[in-house]
C-alpha cells in the first residue's frame, strides 16, 4: 500500500495512491472497519496504519480503486505536501556508504554511525523550492538522495531480527547540507543541516509489505535529470535493520520518527537546478521520485 499527502483547500490531508489518483482517506468512511485519521502522522501514532494495510491487502484495494474512480483527485491536479510536518525526531546518518566518505576525505565510521538531528522546521514537500541560504558564507549547498525509514511504533531495546515490526514504511528523502560552512568547523553540523527547506520527503510512504528486500533497493542522487551517483542499500556500512535496532538501544524510537539512512553521494546545487531522489528495485519496482527545484536567496533577494 502507498500513501501520500495532498494540499487542497489550504490544508494537507492523507490519501491512498490509486490508479485513478489520490483517494482521501476520509472518503473511506468505515470501510476498513474504522474511520482512518485524515493525516498520516496521527494515523501512525494511533497505530491505524497496520490494520489499514491488512484491509487493503485482504480485498480493500479493489474497493478503494472502485471508490477512487469517482472520488480521487486526478494526478494532473494533485499538489503534494510532505508526508507530515511535525515528527518528534529526524535522525540522520552520515557517511554510510564508503564512496561518500571518500568524497569528503573522511573515514567510514565503523563502531557507531555518523549521525545528526534535523529540526522539523526545515521540512519541505515534493515540488517545493530548496532555498540556498542568503548568508554570504553559504557558497556550497549540497543535496543528498536517501532512503527514509518511518518508525511506526514506540520501541526500545529491540533485536535486529524484529526491526520490521516497528517500521511504518519507507520514503524518498533529499537531505541538504551547507558544506562550505561545515568545512570551516565540523562543530557547525547542526547549523548547516538545519536551514529552512533542507529536508524534503515524500511524495509516497510505501508500506513494508511492498518491499520484500530492502537491501536490493538502489538509491540515486539525480541532478538536473542526470544521475550523479547511485548505490545499493546492501552496500551500506550500517544497514537499515542495524540502524533501527542500534538507535533503539541508545534512545528508543517514537511513532513518526524519521530515519534518513545516508546518501550514495552528495551533489552541489545552485540557483535554477533541480535535485531529485530516485529509489528503484528489482523487476521494475520504483518509488515515486522526489523532485525539488533550487533557488539561491543571495540571488533572488537582490
Amino acid at each position: 500500500m502507498r500513501l501520500a499527502t495532498f494540499r487542497k483547500w489550504n490544508v494537507e490531508r492523507a490519501a491512498l495512491v490509486t490508479k485513478s489518483g489520490l483517494l482521501p482517506l476520509t472518503a473511506l468512511g468505515l470501510r476498513a472497519g474504522f474511520e482512518p485519521e485524515s493525516e498520516i502522522l496521527p494515523l501512525i501514532e494511533k497505530e491505524q496504519l497496520e490494520p489499514l494495510t491488512e484491509w487493503y491487502n485482504a480485498g480493500g484495494k479493489a474497493e478503494a480503486e472502485t471508490l477512487a474512480e469517482k472520488e480521487a483527485i486526478p494526478y494532473n491536479e494533485a499538489v503534494y505536501g510532505p508526508l507530515y510536518r511535525n515528527p518528534q525526531r529526524i535522525f540522520g546518518i552520515g557517511l554510510n556508504y564508503k564512496d561518500h566518505a571518500g568524497d569528503l576525505g573522511e573515514k567510514t565510521p565503523q563502531v557507531f554511525p555518523g549521525s545528526f538531528y534535523k529540526p522539523a522546521s526545515c521540512i519541505a514537500g515534493p515540488g517545493d523550492e530548496i532555498k540556498i541560504p542568503a548568508l554570504p558564507e553559504a557558497q556550497k549547498t549540497t543535496a543528498e538522495a536517501e532512503l527514509g525509514v518511518i518508525i511506526g511504533k514506540k520501541c526500545k531495546f529491540i533485536e535486529e531480527k524484529d526491526w520490521l515490526k516497528y517500521v511504518a514504511g519507507y520514503t524518498t528523502i533529499l537531505d541538504m547540507t551547507e558544506e562550505s560552512i561545515l568545512r570551516l568547523n565540523p562543530r557547525y553540523l547542526t547549523i548547516v543541516k538545519g536551514f529552512d527547506t533542507f529536508f524534503t520527503f515524500g511524495p509516497q510512504l510505501v508500506t513494508p509489505d511492498e518491499v520484500p528486500d530492502v537491501s536490493a533497493l538502489e538509491v540515486a542522487t539525480v541532478h538536473n535529470g542526470e544521475i550523479h551517483a547511485k548505490n545499493t542499500v546492501s552496500n551500506m556500512t550500517f544497514s537499515p535493520s542495524r540502524l533501527v535496532a542500534l538507535v533503539s538501544h541508545m534512545q528508543g524510537w517514537l511513532p513518526g520518527d524519521i530515519l534518513s539512512t545516508g546518501t550514495p553521494r552528495a551533489v552541489h546545487i545552485q540557483d535554477g537546478d533541480v535535485a531529485e531522489c530516485r529509489i528503484t528495485g528489482p523487476d521494475g519496482f520504483a518509488f515515486e521520485p522526489l523532485v525539488n527545484p533550487v533557488i539561491d536567496l543571495k540571488i533572488r533577494n537582490k
